[in-house]
């Protein structure tokens, strides 16, 4: 809350509107495990800290109205009695009253002055103040004044007056903080947030212009000048949210209604009833198309995970597009979504190419254009000319030399793809009588006579929408690499990591997203993004999206706790357009051993269930035998990237995650074991020194390099080396327990060559399938996790094959989003997209989600039955 003016009275104790709000308390379910975590259960919410309350001060109650010496003092009459009594009944009870904590606090309850009298009008410093009047509140020394609405006047009990205010947020004193230079200086943000003040804080009244978010910049330029700030949002601080202001204020301002119409608390969840959790038949067969840009796709783990969570929400999402630069990502997307068109290649290029491409469909009449494109213009000028003059200089120099014709222009992108040094926009071309291993990438500059056959090419993607033009693309989704706050980059830049190009893939996302604006954006990242540097990019990230006038949220989301037997907690952030239903973060539907931590600033933007759910039955957590225990047996030097089944499946999980593409798709049958052949079931081959160490690493539970002969563990739990065991050296003359073990974490760990075990969860999947510091070795087999294991636990779909050299495919594996998280995502996606998401920022999936057109498929049978 903002802090007060300096009293006639009383010396305040200050505190800024972005200090002491809050959510109410989450708390955390926790135990200790043996090895120091903690497993919790995502139920209730870690609780926020509680910080002091400001320290209220006293204005004596001056009511003569001839007084005129009074600072501050209410003009009769008041509010009647009775009307005040049902407007604020919480003021009436006769004594202060400790109720809980209102919204946004984070105190779990408030004590409530008592009143004499409620009133409708005051007057401060000769300043006539009404009820619901936008005012400047006084603020320490050399602080701008804090910003609010007057939503209740009162005297109290014991003489002092009061106004309740409700508080605006500059950029500055959001989560936004420094990067509030990316929002207009006199926009502010409403909140929820009240307390009690000395009438004699205020300072002066404000015109506050109440703008709708979707008002055009024009228009809302022309407002500006007559108001002293303008407001289109706002800003709650569970999930870091920021969403347009409600079609219609309840201004009654009473105990028993906010401010803000609202069917549900923002801090609660909202519970999926029958008529929108429930996906009936029709409408899976009369689902509306929406369109997908996956940008950094990866192996396009985070869209097929959207587009299955959507399909289940009753929407076809389509991932039309993919953009990502490495080449075996790209293979494995296009092998898996046929229907994408996969450009290999930067961003950055990828934006350039948009551009060049909106201005050719300009060119040729396929997009509206008021001003003339005069580049293309100015290219194909002479072009007719020269069809002529050709004719007549081919036959006089049939001698000079072979004449080069364009047969079809096949490709079009921007960059350097003859790596001649050279950037720019080329085009691939198919030279008449030559065949395609002739074909080469040629400048535009170079085809200015060939503009018929550009037009062709051109009419013919802008017709299949080969390119996204702005307002093509209903949902960009994508995760920009930020390796610049890598904790294994020893040389970040904590003071600006936007000046570090390892971070400049964030801005590259957001220009992205500022040329197409699409109806939705879901960004995907580390949770070290609102780590390091206090949250720099984070806060740039959700300042970009505000500006642009997106309605944003933050949360935070382990993908243990949605059916995986890893924890593997990552950043989602929302945005939609004014014009679209925020969509909401689904609530945890399985119990998960947490791992990490979160800061302190960032712990209400966990998905968690509050802690006034203590109803909430979770699934039990999966473990390493439920995902993984089905699959065949096989050795260290198994290479077959194709095998059988040898087993059906013994899990739930092991069930769902072989059915085939088109069941996952289709509510009307039933699931049955996959018809396909196990992909990717093989392991990164160890070589002969690592084979042999780890041959000789017991098969239980918590078996590691500490096991092996020479190795001593201290009371400290360090390793040292055992001197009454001579060292064990291999066949190559290499040591049994290599160096690099002992040294590793100053002997600490105890990862190196560690066995997981069937009943435990992983950490989280990695990039790399070496043994040498982490625990990655199959429980009873002398291998490490094959690759297609590791995807299981990242919840691909079996059917999901991947490309590449066998290292590439662990990485594109590592490096995915968690299928089921990003199935419950798109969940979401769809409920918001049909306007079925409400105002709070989480919701309870369906039961048994996600096999809910089982449930359904079942039901019609019994029907027609």
């Amino acid at each position: 809350m903002p802090a007060k003016r300096r009293s006639k009275s009383a010396t305040p104790t200050s505190v800024k509107p972005d200090t002491d709000v809050s959510s109410p308390n989450k708390k955390l379910k926790a135990e200790l495990n043996g090895d120091g975590s903690s497993p919790i259960s995502l139920s209730p919410k870690m609780a926020a800290q509680t910080q002091t309350p400001t320290q209220t001060r006293k204005v004596k109650a001056e009511l003569d109205d001839d007084d005129e010496e009074t600072a501050a003092r209410f003009v009769k009459p008041h509010i009647p009695d009775n009307e005040a009594r049902e407007r604020w009944p919480l003021r009436y009870q006769g004594k202060k009253k400790k109720v809980a904590g209102a919204k946004n606090s984070r105190d779990d309850s408030v004590d409530v002055v008592q009143a004499l009298h409620h009133y409708s009008v005051a007057e401060v410093d000769n300043i006539v103040y009404n009820l619901f009047d936008d005012a400047h509140v006084k603020a320490e020394d050399g602080e701008d004044d804090y910003i609010c609405r007057i939503v209740e006047m009162f005297e109290a009990v014991d003489g002092q007056l009061y106004f309740t205010a409700q508080w605006y947020y500059r950029a500055k004193d959001t989560v936004v903080k420094d990067h509030a230079h990316l929002i207009n200086d006199k926009r502010v943000f409403f909140s929820e947030v009240r307390d009690d003040n000395p009438l004699d804080c205020l300072v002066r009244k404000l015109n506050i212009a109440r703008i709708p978010l979707t008002m055009a910049t024009d228009k809302k330029k022309k407002r500006l000048p007559v108001c002293d700030f303008h407001c289109d949002m706002l800003y709650l601080l569970p999930y870091s949210t920021f969403v347009k202001l409600p079609a219609s204020e309840k201004r009654i301002g009473s105990d028993t209604s906010s401010t803000i119409s609202s069917e549900v608390d923002t801090n609660g969840a909202c519970e999926v009833n029958s008529e929108i959790g429930d996906v009936t038949q029709a409408q899976q067969r009369c689902k509306p198309d929406i369109t997908l840009l996956d940008l950094y796709s990866g192996c396009g783990a985070m869209s097929t995970g959207l587009c299955l969570g959507a399909n289940l929400s009753g929407v076809n999402l389509v991932t039309k597009w993919a953009v990502d630069l490495n080449q075996y990502a790209c293979e494995s997307v296009k092998f898996n979504h046929p229907e994408t068109e996969v450009r290999n290649e930067m961003a950055e290029d990828f934006l350039s190419l948009l551009k060049e491409w909106e201005v050719l469909c300009k060119y040729f009449s396929l997009v509206k254009s008021k001003e003339p494109q005069q580049k293309y213009i100015d290219l194909f000028a002479n072009d007719d000319e020269e069809e002529e003059e050709e004719e007549e200089e081919d036959e006089k120099s049939e001698d000079d030399g072979e004449v080069f014709e364009v047969e079809k222009v096949l490709a079009i992108c921007y960059g350097d793809p003859n790596e001649t040094k050279k950037r720019g926009l080329f085009l691939k071309v198919r030279w008449k009588g030559y065949g395609p291993d002739e074909d080469t990438w040629e400048p535009i500059e170079g085809l200015s006579n060939c503009k018929e056959k550009l037009k062709d090419f051109v009419t013919s993607g802008y017709n299949s929408k080969s390119l996204p033009l702005p307002g093509d693309v209903d949902v960009i989704c994508g995760g920009p690499p930020c390796q610049g706050i890598s904790g294994f980059n020893r040389f970040r830049n904590t003071e600006n990591p936007l000046e570090d190009e390892k971070n400049k893939q964030l801005v590259v996302y957001m220009d992205l997203v500022e040329y197409l604006r699409p109806k939705y954006v879901l960004m995907e990242n580390v949770v070290d993004i609102v780590k390091f540097a206090n949250g720099f990019l984070g806060r740039y990230a959700l300042g970009r999206l505000i500006s642009m006038n997106y309605q944003v949220r933050m949360g935070m989301m382990a993908a243990g706790a949605y059916g995986l037997p890893q924890f593997r907690m990552r950043m989602f952030m929302w945005g939609a357009q004014p014009t679209e239903k925020l969509p909401q973060y689904p609530l945890p539907s399985h119990d998960v051993v947490v791992r990490g931590v979160i800061p302190t600033e960032f712990e209400m933007n966990v998905v968690a269930y509050d802690e006034r759910h203590t109803d909430i039955q979770l699934e039990q957590k999966l473990l390493l035998e439920d995902a993984i225990s089905d699959l065949p047996a096989i050795a260290n030097s198994e290479r077959r990237d194709e095998m059988p089944y040898d087993q059906p499946p013994k899990t739930e999980f092991q069930r769902l995650i072989r059915s085939p593409r088109e069941e996952r798709f289709d509510s009307s049958k039933k699931l049955k074991p996959a018809m396909h052949e196990l992909y990717d079931h093989r392991p990164l081959e160890l070589n002969t020194d690592d084979y042999q160490r780890v041959c000789q690493i017991p098969k239980r539970k918590g078996a590691n390099f500490r096991d092996l002969p020479g190795v001593r563990v201290r009371p400290d739990n360090k390793v040292e080396w055992d001197p009454d065991v001579k060292r064990v050296y291999l066949e190559s003359g290499k040591p049994l327990v290599p160096d690099y073990a002992m040294s590793f974490v100053n002997g600490s760990s105890s990862k190196p060559f560690a066995r997981l075990w069937w009943d435990e969860t992983v950490p989280t999947v990695v990039t790399r399938a070496e043994p040498h510091n982490q625990a990655i070795t199959h429980p009873e087999q002398d291998r490490v996790l094959t690759i297609r294991e590791n995807a299981r636990l990242q919840g691909f779909p079996d059917y999901y094959k991947l490309h590449g050299p066998v290292k590439e495919r662990y990485i594109q594996v590592g490096n995915a989003v968690a299928v089921p998280v990003a199935r419950a995502l798109g969940y979401s996606l769809g409920m918001a997209f049909q306007g079925f998401a409400a105002d709070a920022p989480v919701f309870s999936l369906p039961k048994k989600f996600p096999n809910i057109l089982e449930k359904h498929s079942s039901a019609s049978s019994e029907e027609v039955a």
